[in-house]
């Protein structure tokens, strides 16, 4: 086995973890939702990262690079009556003095999306700067002005990180968690400090009220990975499947050049960090249809037949609508047969690191480690199911 610790510019680690033992009761019946839900076929996990930028906070920041596509991997393992849901992530920053006042130092980056390569993007533009840290503010913010699913069978979390007083700003964080409450969404607390001074502050009262979990987490700990004899390997086969997409329209060039930044971005973190992305990349959650024309087929069969000629890229321009079908299939065939070699290499990779971990008596109590227990904790709670 191979531990290396890894030393990032203003990484964060995040320990000692504290589930609230109470946070899973009943609340008041101002606590309980009265949203109208409606049935659904496919259901939706939705998770809402709320980062304080202010200035302390490049430590956080840089925990939630590096965890992305770890919390990304564990919400792939959930499955709703046998269907795996559609996932969707949102990312908020709130307490930078480079906000307006106006906007109670508020900015919605990325609103719920299953772009995921747009939430790595955003999450590496981030800086810090100064700041007034409104909780309540920016809770209602993302409750109100997003479009969260209506299905009962949705899980919907906001993870909410920073290290201030939690009751800061006119606006009451009773009174937005109750709105998230009434929209069926679980609100989880992340104190960048010590537990007791996140108590004291109304942190943990804040996760009480929402139905969620309080952690208290140490931003300035560096993070152990275990390197594997697998990770080589899944980063091979990651060339090889990005030569399987097929831009087409307007967006196609930037956002295939964008899947390779973020690819690029994952791997300046850490090799742990890179293959995390690549084993997302090989699942269902990771689809492209807006640019790359396998996915568009595969949830459109007669896409190609609409497509204008000046949408297509340079090498099928001149193509017959059937030498582009075949193109593209055969590139769908190659990406199916790399994926299942990803999956199969993830699952060995998994093991050996359970299988270190438990060696060692190795328990990570970073942010992806606290996310990931809550996120578990919670869908059991929803009859979500844990599928490798």
């Amino acid at each position: 086995m191979t531990i290396k610790i890894v030393s990032l510019t203003l990484l964060a680690a995040f320990m000692s973890l504290e589930s609230c033992s109470d946070s899973g009761k009943p609340e008041t019946q101002n606590d309980k939702p009265v949203s109208i839900f409606q049935a659904n076929d496919k259901s939706k996990i939705q998770v809402a990262l709320l980062l304080d930028t202010s200035g302390s906070m490049d430590g956080l920041i840089e925990q939630a690079k590096a965890r992305l596509w770890d919390i990304v991997n564990t919400l792939t393992t959930l499955k709703y009556n046998g269907k795996t849901p559609t996932i969707e992530i949102a990312l908020y920053e709130y307490g930078n003095s480079g906000l307006t006042p106006e906007s109670n130092y508020i900015r919605q980056i990325s609103a719920l999306s299953t772009d995921l390569d747009v939430i790595s993007q955003n999450l590496f533009a981030l800086t810090t700067n100064g700041g007034d840290e409104y909780c309540g503010a920016v809770i209602l913010d993302a409750t109100k002005k997003m479009d969260w699913g209506s299905s009962k069978s949705d899980m919907k979390l906001i993870y909410i990180a920073g290290n201030e007083e939690f009751n800061q700003g006119e606006i009451a964080y009773e009174k937005a968690i109750q709105e998230a409450r009434e929209h069926d969404i679980y609100v989880n607390t992340i104190f960048c400090g010590d537990r007791m001074e996140g108590i004291n502050t109304f942190w943990k009262n804040g996760a009480d009220k929402g139905l969620g979990k309080f952690f208290n987490i140490n931003t300035d700990e560096q993070i152990a990975y275990i390197e594997t004899p697998y990770d080589t390997k899944i980063s091979d086969y990651n060339t090889k499947m990005n030569e399987t997409y097929v831009q087409y329209g307007s967006l196609g060039a930037e956002k295939k050049q964008n899947q390779v930044m973020q690819d690029y971005n994952a791997s300046t973190l850490s090799s742990s960090a890179a293959t995390e992305r690549t084993v997302s990349k090989s699942k269902a959650v990771y689809a492209n249809s807006s640019w790359d024309l396998v996915d568009k087929v595969k949830d459109d069969k007669s896409a190609i037949k609409q497509l204008k000629k000046e949408e297509l890229p340079a090498e099928l321009k001149g193509k017959s609508t059937k030498e582009i079908e075949q193109y593209v299939s055969k590139k769908a065939k190659e990406r199916e047969g790399i994926q299942r070699k990803i999956s199969e290499l993830a699952l060995k990779r998994q093991a050996y690191i359970d299988q270190q971990q438990k060696k060692n008596n190795n328990q990570n109590n970073d942010l992806g480690a606290a996310i990931k227990r809550s996120i578990l904790e919670l869908a059991k709670a929803k009859g979500y199911t844990v599928e490798r």
